[in-house]
């Protein structure tokens, strides 16, 4: 079994190993000493893997309750919390007892929510079942829900007990979850390891022996990251590469139809291209993004203009008075933060 721990205020296991789930019940033991659980799933992830993980935690000796919420970004919303905080109060859970989130960045996002907020913070584990919630959503304590207004703007940090990263479960995704998967594996390797975005450009990353090296790779990346700068104050926003436009996009197209990763690889392309136009990184930078983009079926293009995009991108988190921080990169593997002027947006973009 693969382990690495997170030194974060509150330090956790990352473990990774085949069969996983099937364990834990066990695992979960080993850092929660409650009686009851409350199992958090989405409609698609639980047929597929509910019932193993609740009987893997009945044998460890927890009372399991399970809440499932329908499938999808438009789920990850206030009332949904709701309706889960309404599940936590029937099942009675108390402070020593645990959420289990098993599923994709929504169900992650929003259980470690409502357990930063549940009695004022309970224990959570996160279980990801994608590709995406693997190497990005379940790592770093980042929690939260959407509003109108935009992405992720309502959360807390608050730090998983535990996560475990069952390989096995990768297999049985659609195509279309394993490339959106791709797009915050790319992002990761633009921002901090040009020999992993090398690798990638073989085009053989979504080879099974390829993919578990490239999603324990990534998860070091982050947990080294989230280290240094675990509530966000300045290198964490590196990991925000491509995300100020890709949360204006999902916000146009109010959360449905295009995907978060997705999302990321528009908006990782579009930020390059204009910041080489501006000098701030290197010429064909953008060309060698695309290209990797196009290889694993990620978008490189998008009838909406960024000019209807700039509202949501002011509402970006990190927004800094009448300033915002843009990610860009140098070269591949090397990122820097460049603040700029709200009012300089739009001729930023050329628009």
């Amino acid at each position: 079994m693969k382990r690495m721990v997170v030194q974060t205020s509150r330090p956790y296991d990352i473990l990774s190993e085949r069969g996983l789930l099937s364990q834990a019940g066990d695992l979960c033991r080993r850092v929660n000493s409650g009686q009851k659980v409350l199992l958090v799933s989405d409609s698609q992830v639980d047929p597929l893997y509910g019932g193993r993980v609740a009987r893997a935690l009945e044998e460890a000796g927890y009372t399991v309750a399970r809440f499932v919420f329908p499938a999808g970004e438009e789920s990850k919303r206030l009332s949904t919390v709701s309706d889960l905080y309404a599940a936590l109060a029937q099942a009675r859970l108390t402070r020593p007892d645990l959420l289990v989130a098993l599923g994709g960045g929504v169900t992650g996002d929003m259980t470690g929510f409502a357990a930063a907020t549940w009695l004022r913070g309970i224990d959570f584990v996160q279980i990801p079942t994608s590709l995406l919630s693997m190497v990005d959503s379940s790592v770093g304590g980042k929690t939260g829900v959407d509003i109108p207004e935009g992405k992720n703007l309502i959360g807390a940090f608050w730090q998983p007990r535990l996560v475990l990263v069952d390989p096995d479960v990768l297999e049985t995704l659609p195509p279309a979850f394993l490339t959106d998967g791709m797009g915050e594996v790319i992002k990761t390797a633009c921002i901090r390891d040009e020999a992993l975005f090398r690798r990638l450009e073989t085009g053989r990353a979504l080879e099974p022996d390829a993919l578990e090296e490239t999603v324990w790779r990534c998860i070091d990346i982050k947990r080294g990251v989230v280290e240094r700068d675990e509530r966000e104050s300045g290198e964490r926003k590196l990991l925000n590469f491509g995300h100020t436009l890709a949360h204006a996009l999902e916000r146009h197209y109010h959360y449905q139809g295009l995907t978060h990763g997705c999302a990321v690889a528009l908006g990782m392309l579009r930020i390059t291209q204009a910041a080489e136009r501006h000098g701030l990184s290197a010429a064909g930078t953008a060309v060698r993004l695309e290209t990797v983009l196009k290889q694993y079926g990620l978008p490189v293009d998008d009838p909406a203009a960024t000019s209807l995009l700039l509202e949501g991108i002011a509402m970006d988190k990190k927004r800094t008075g009448s300033d915002i921080d843009l990610v860009l990169l140098h070269i591949i593997g090397d990122a820097y933060l460049h603040r700029l002027p709200l009012q300089e947006l739009a001729p930023f973009f050329g628009k």
